[in-house]
């Protein structure tokens, strides 16, 4: 009887499991699959176990027994080479799987870790991405674990705490043509990236979530439902713009590593509650790069030195941006600016969106409505402001003398359809010329506009030398043009996943969109994300070309299309306006950064959306694109006064700060369109964001050349606090400024984590107690708040504010100190003249060390490049934290009479000293409290007057 149950146990070894719930791959992946247990076992090789009550954990799994054999394991110069074999006997769900496999692990530095699985018998597609190589890694912080035979996994330890970052052993590792998975255990739970998603917090759900990464032109939302084979529904997550695939993990001691899988093709990320994470990808390569940190922040510094630091922005990028899908004319822009400056509220930049078109074409001009734009473009400069102009990739070919297509036909730039006998045609936003809509209907709906009323487009090929020739031409001359041009200072380039109003490339006999039922548009596994591959884009199967007259599937590099855009866009801007220009891109992947800034989308006017754009502010500055922000109020829909308010506080705080709004809400929401009271509390927040834009500005140079994030969430600077390791309703501002903005509807105080520092209120230099910290406080809040607290330990530049930045450049500076439980501080200001371009990279910059403590402050010049105009001094000076009064003040050596101490804040007025030059300012303690609240002039008066009394 034993006998007969072990042999039946043997034979059902693959029907009944022994594997816990949390530790379950999932061997039925597809969207909408329903498993059968006969196709689980026979056909796909795996465990069918329906015995869980949890409705999330796969019934079919993969066995711990399943994928490659490790053959042979060598060393190499810079770590292995290790050669797998697909084990005997398996069966493989989709796709062909790949006999014979190779991994190269390389030690690329002591803290940056490659591992790259790849067939070298047969040369597979590779992200045409600059990546460094190996350099010297004497005493790398990690250790790599590989069988010598055997079933192959691949583990990873950081070697001085012996804590497993990466560990496959899950099973389930497959290497197919067009299937390739593999898993990882998790050091924790605290999981943070992969995108572009709109994820509900900051820090993943491992509840079996599944996230599709294929750019499109899909806005932010919850998921949408999608029918299963069986007639169920079932969700799917938005899939939005951009494609990530980089995380990063928290370790239960407070240190974090990162890891980016290097493929672009359509993909998806599964999470389980093990902690586990499993990657699926249909194409390419597994390219894994992982970064040790060990800080949060180190792991972002380590991870854009790989992929590129991000770029440099002009100073007036910075000022408050405003922008409207719909106006309907030049006096509709006039009229706004013009309600902006009577209220005084700052403005640097005003947008003009495709409404400025001639019928929505590129490098045209709308001479009906918008006759007068560029002239008024150029007024607006010359008063000191900027602007943007917006440009789609789609051009039309449905015009006669329309250099923009001509000349892409001369230089043959278009996306090729399969057999490359034309441009893979789409329906974007151009519309036919008048003639050709005959009676066109108004109001008619969405999709009979598209099939009846948009012209043919070609997509440019942005991966070919010659389409970056030939956007550059059109962006420069368009600049330039005396009649069409416009004179902008930046450009927003969308609709770059690349976006189609069609489903694939146009087909006449529909007059809509196809594309051929095979292995590209169609493959056995199609990942999570909306719909199928080509929905609302160009066909899988369409043709392009790299640079080195590589070709490529648009299979492959569609995720490439807004990154391979970007830095020719940037490029043709700074020729164009032969200064630092700047470009704000839709679309994005690993290195975007490098050139371009992002926004996250076309949002919606509601309340968990001002929460949901932190997150997507923290995500972002994690993929090495610090330059984010959010449609302030919103894109879709029509805010309510209250929200719009609360999002105006909040939005003044996001390093690109812009409201936007959609063609069809009647209302305007610009700050001054709510009265007097909306636009004095506009006015207020953003004074403040104007007043902190040198400490901004400087963050934006650590960024770009130290790589550190410019937003950043609490556990950043707090890795060893778990509390901070949640909290994605705050924000820093670098290493010093806490701000924690109200996010619901009707409240009159926000709930605020005071990390375990020294804190102190921005507004009234007011200590937080220090029985608050590493605890949440409540702060009233009225309408007028926005709660900052600054940071013990730093020194804050900052400069009296104005309506924009050509101005405040011109003011004088005030230098902020926040004294921590030591009496240090320390920071540092870099300063330019804001729009040369390369400044960094040519020294043509100022650059001052701030340091501080209990007797002093000094400034120290440590680069010198740079000189500003003679009006640009210091001229005041607040340190707040000091324990003991103040007796004497010397400005550099000489005494000052023109200070105040009161309440512990010493504020020192009228110094007016060179920014370019090093300074040292000394106070002396004094004990007697009484005196030196005064200032130091009426210092011997008051003796004076003491005496006299006592003689009296």
């Amino acid at each position: 009887m034993i006998l007969l149950t072990s042999a039946l146990f043997f034979v059902l070894g693959h029907v009944m499991s022994q594997t816990p719930d949390n530790d379950r791959i999932n061997c039925y992946p597809e969207k909408g699959a329903v498993p059968l247990q006969t196709a689980c076992v026979s056909e796909r090789g795996c465990t069918w176990a329906n015995d869980t009550d949890h409705p999330k954990v796969p019934i079919c799994h993969y066995p711990a027994d399943y994928g490659y054999e490790v053959t042979s394991k060598t060393r190499t110069v810079h770590g292995y080479r290790v050669q797998l074999r697909w084990k005997t006997g398996q069966s493989c769900a989709f796709s062909t799987p790949v006999q014979t496999v190779t991994l190269d692990v390389e030690h690329q530095t002591n803290n940056r870790l490659r591992f790259k699985f790849y067939d070298q018998s047969s040369p597979r597609y590779e992200v045409p991405m600059d990546m460094p190589g190996p350099d010297t890694a004497a005493s790398p912080e990690y250790e790599v674990g590989i069988p010598d035979s055997g079933l192959f996994y691949i583990n990873v330890t950081r070697r001085d705490t012996g804590t497993v970052i990466w560990d496959s052993s899950f099973g389930g590792f497959t290497f197919a043509d067009q299937f390739l998975q593999i898993s990882t255990k998790l050091p924790s739970r605290y999981v943070y990236g992969f995108g572009e998603h709109e994820h509900a917090t900051f820090h993943h759900d491992l509840n079996w979530r599944t996230w599709g990464m294929l750019t499109r032109d899909e806005s932010p939302g919850p998921p949408v439902q999608e029918t299963a084979a069986d007639g169920t529904m079932y969700d799917v997550e938005r899939n939005n713009y951009g494609v990530h695939p980089f995380y990063m993990a928290m370790e239960e001691d407070g240190n974090a590593h990162g890891v980016l899988l290097l493929n672009s093709n359509p993909q998806d990320v599964t999470f389980q509650p093990k902690p586990a994470l499993t990657f699926r990808t249909i194409g390419g390569v597994l390219d894994f790069y992982m970064f040790l940190g060990p800080s949060p922040e180190e792991v972002v510094q380590q991870y854009t030195q790989a992929i590129g630091r991000p770029f440099m922005p002009p100073y007036w990028s910075l000022g408050f941006q405003l922008c409207r899908y719909g106006y309907k004319n030049l006096e509709h822009i006039q009229n706004v600016v013009d309600s902006m400056r009577n209220y005084n509220i700052p403005q640097d930049v005003q947008y003009a969106d495709i409404d400025y078109m001639e019928r929505q074409l590129d490098f045209t001009l709308d001479h009906t409505n918008f006759h007068g734009l560029p002239a008024y473009f150029r007024q607006l400069q010359d008063e000191g402001m900027k602007t943007i102009i917006i440009l789609d990739p789609a051009i039309s070919k449905n015009e006669t003398n329309y250099p923009a297509w001509d000349r892409g036909v001369q230089m043959d730039v278009w996306i090729k359809n399969e057999d490359q006998s034309g441009p893979a045609y789409g329906k974007v936003w151009p519309e036919y010329a008048d003639e050709f809509l005959p009676g066109k209907m108004e109001n008619a709906s969405w999709d009979f506009q598209v099939e009846n009323y948009r012209s043919l487009v070609g997509f440019p090929d942005f991966l070919k030398p010659s389409t970056h020739d030939w956007w550059h031409e059109q962006i420069v001359d368009f600049y330039n043009d005396p009649t069409e041009g416009i004179r902008f200072d930046g450009i927003w380039i969308d609709m770059n996943e690349p976006a189609n109003f069609i489903p694939g490339n146009y087909d006449p006999t529909t007059n809509s969109g196809k594309c051929g039922n095979n292995i590209w548009n169609n493959p056995d596994y199609t990942p999570w994300v909306m719909g199928d591959l080509y929905s609302k884009t160009i066909c899988m199967d369409a043709h392009q070309e790299g640079t080195d007259g590589t070709t490529y599937k648009h299979y492959d590099v569609h995720n490439l299309y807004g990154w391979s855009q970007t830095p020719t866009t940037l490029r043709s801007a700074r020729v164009a306006t032969g200064k630092r220009s700047i470009v704000v891109t839709r679309s994005t992947f690993p290195g975007s950064g490098k050139s371009g800034g992002h926004w996250l989308g076309d949002n919606t006017s509601k309340w968990d959306h001002l929460h949901k754009s932190i997150i997507g502010m923290l995500e972002f500055n994690l993929f090495g694109i610090p330059y984010i922000g959010a449609d302030i109020c919103g894109f879709w829909g029509e805010p309510d006064r209250e929200m719009c308010w609360r999002w105006m506080q909040l939005g003044a705080f996001y390093p690109y700060s812009r409201n936007h709004n959609q063609k069809d809400v009647i209302a305007e929401q610009d700050p001054s369109a709510w009265g007097p009271e909306f636009a004095e509390a506009s006015r207020a927040v953003l004074l403040t964001r104007y007043r902190l834009l040198p400490y901004l500005y400087t963050l934006f140079y650590e960024a770009h050349t130290k790589g550190s994030t410019v937003v950043r969430p609490l556990l950043h600077e707090f890795r060893t606090d778990r509390n901070a390791w949640t909290v994605d309703r705050q924000f820093l501002w670098g290493p010093a400024l806490l701000i924690s903005p109200v996010l619901e509807q009707g409240a009159t105080s926000v709930t605020a984590y005071m990390p375990d520092a020294r804190w102190f209120d921005y507004y009234t230099d007011s200590e937080v107690s220090s029985s608050s910290r590493g605890s949440n406080v409540t702060i009233p809040c009225d309408m007028d708040c926005i709660p900052l607290h600054v940071r013990g330990g730093y020194v804050i530049p900052t400069q009296e504010p104005a309506t924009n930045t050509k101005t405040s450049r011109q003011n004088k500076f005030e230098i902020l100190v926040v004294l921590n439980d030591d009496e240090s501080a320390e920071g540092r200001l870099f300063w330019d003249d804001g729009e040369s371009a390369d400044t960094i990279e040519s020294g043509d910059y100022l650059l001052l060390e701030l340091r501080a403590n209990a007797g002093g402050f000094t400034t120290i010049v440590t680069h010198k490049g740079y000189q500003p105009d003679s009006t640009t001094t210091i001229g005041s000076l607040k340190v707040l934290g000091l324990k003991s009064t103040v007796g004497e003040v010397k400005l550099n050596g000489v005494s000052t009479s023109r200070y105040t101490y009161r309440q512990n804040v010493l504020h020192i007025t009228g110094m007016n000293i060179d920014l370019a030059a090093s300074h040292e300012i000394r106070w002396s303690k004094t004990t007697s409290a009484a005196v030196h609240l005064i200032p130091a002039r009426w210092q011997l008066l008051f003796v004076f007057a003491v005496l006299c009394a006592l003689l009296t």
